[in-house]
């Protein structure tokens, strides 16, 4: 069976999608080969064709993900959204419940310290890019304490999405949430020792 030009491309870029969301919302260890392959509408032989493993997947799926959060992020400072507007959006309830979508940090940050130097370098590198876009919305973006102050507002944000992913009581979540905008609001507008 001939397939048009570019299917191939299409067809792994479909199971990247598919899978970085199992990942987000399954976790990689649960997320299996077969049910990727299912909920991509493909077989599982089919995997094989595209990905030489299932680290080949994760690291390009992670990549992807955080590609994909840049991305977010970078078109909401286009429409005018400031580090408050981007800090509430990531600490917001339809972000806490929508893990197949979210941040892949707060979704898969154990498991990717677990994983491979080469899926731990692609998630550094998104990170980086991340970190970057945040501390250049710090009021001291130009000092070299902004890059640690970002790392330090996003890794808050990113243990509050965690927590308040883990309560079940939605009332509560939202008091996490919240404290976890104020505290990151805080760290933002404090002055670098």
């Amino acid at each position: 069976m001939r397939f048009e030009k570019g299917h191939k491309a299409a067809t792994r870029q479909h199971i990247l999608e598919v899978a970085s969301k199992c990942f987000r919302r399954e976790g990689v260890s649960a997320a299996g080969i077969s049910g990727i392959m299912g909920a991509a509408g493909l077989t599982n032989g089919a995997f094989y064709l595209h990905f030489a493993s299932k680290e080949e997947l994760v690291r390009e799926a992670v990549g992807g993900a955080l590609a994909e959060r840049q991305l977010d992020l970078e078109q909401k400072l286009q429409t005018g959204t400031d580090l408050e507007g981007v800090i509430r959006s990531y600490l917001s309830q339809a972000h806490r419940e929508d893990l197949a979508c979210g941040c892949p940090s707060a979704a898969l940050l154990p498991e990717v310290a677990r994983h491979s130097v080469s899926i731990r370098q692609t998630y550094e590198d998104g990170l980086q890019s991340f970190v970057a876009t945040l501390a250049a919305l710090l009021p001291d973006a130009d000092s070299t304490a902004a890059g640690r102050r970002a790392t330090a507002i996003f890794a808050l944000m990113v243990g509050t999405l965690q927590f308040a992913r883990a309560v079940p009581d939605v009332a509560r979540a939202e008091q996490i949430l919240e404290g976890g905008v104020e505290a990151a609001l805080l760290l933002a507008r404090e002055s670098p020792v």
